[in-house]
């Protein structure tokens, strides 16, 4: 498994213990379970498929990881969304922002160490 992948992966899991929290708090703990655990497992899913995504370019340029990961997001939360009875619409946008967050931090992760190991060759 690659570095970027393996951080995805983990983002998505982090970010996932917010959304149960934040989804918990709206619509309670109790009761609850199987729901709040597949807004988890979907965050979780979220980091796989961006994590996956680094040859996928929307667009020229820096921009393009805050395009990719919202789009990701997008598709991957609508997922869970509609087999949810789309209960939960903040969940839902919560999880494209999520999507731009991944993706912008796992890109800028792997650009800066791209720019380190080119000033250690020069």
């Amino acid at each position: 498994m690659n570095k970027r992948l393996r951080d995805s992966l983990l983002l998505g899991a982090v970010l996932g213990i917010f959304c149960i929290i934040g989804i918990g708090l709206r619509l309670g703990f109790e009761g609850n379970a199987l729901f709040l655990f597949s807004a988890w497992y979907n965050r979780v899913i979220l980091g796989l498929v961006i994590g996956l995504a680094a040859p996928l370019v929307f667009i020229k340029g820096s921009a393009n990881r805050f395009i990719r990961g919202g789009v990701l997001g997008l598709l991957v939360s609508f997922a869970w969304f509609a087999s949810t009875d789309f209960i939960d619409p903040l969940g839902f946008a919560a999880g494209i922002v999520y999507g731009v967050i991944i993706d912008a931090l796992i890109t800028n992760e792997a650009k800066t160490k791209i720019a380190k190991n080119d000033e250690k060759a020069n």
